[in-house]
């Protein structure tokens, strides 16, 4: 018996430690706004693209990449409540290590697809055919 008294403040210690961490975890409001803006953050480039809105492919290209890259700091914050306080400052690490492999990934996609374009070998329609 008395193990589990002394055990019992213990459990209230544990359960107080998430009390302290609850407020980081986000409410329904945080919930709510992060998916609002996720959604707005994908309607947008989805409507760009559909409706042929822009016709720089170039410059619509870079606005659905920003806006992207928009929503990944969006899910980062609102979803993986990440900020600069908390955890020491290694949140804001994450957030800067995350920002820099998205540039890196979507610089590198671009790049490799320009040069693949300019690269190939142009196809005739007859050449197309023959393709097995």
């Amino acid at each position: 018996m008395n193990d589990q008294t002394h055990a019992h403040p213990h459990g209230h210690g544990h359960g107080h430690h998430h009390g302290g961490h609850e407020a980081s975890h986000g409410s329904m409001k945080t919930y709510m706004i992060g998916f609002i803006l996720s959604v707005i953050l994908t309607a947008i480039p989805f409507y760009l693209v559909m409706t042929g809105v822009i016709d720089n492919k170039a410059l619509l290209a870079g606005i659905v990449m920003g806006l992207g890259g928009i929503q990944v700091v969006v899910h980062m914050i609102y979803f993986l409540h990440m900020n600069t306080k908390s955890e020491g400052g290694w949140n804001m690490m994450a957030l800067i290590f995350t920002i820099i492999v998205v540039v890196i990934a979507l610089s590198g996609s671009l790049w490799v697809m320009h040069h693949l374009n300019t690269n190939m070998m142009p196809m005739s329609p007859d050449m197309m055919r023959n393709v097995p």
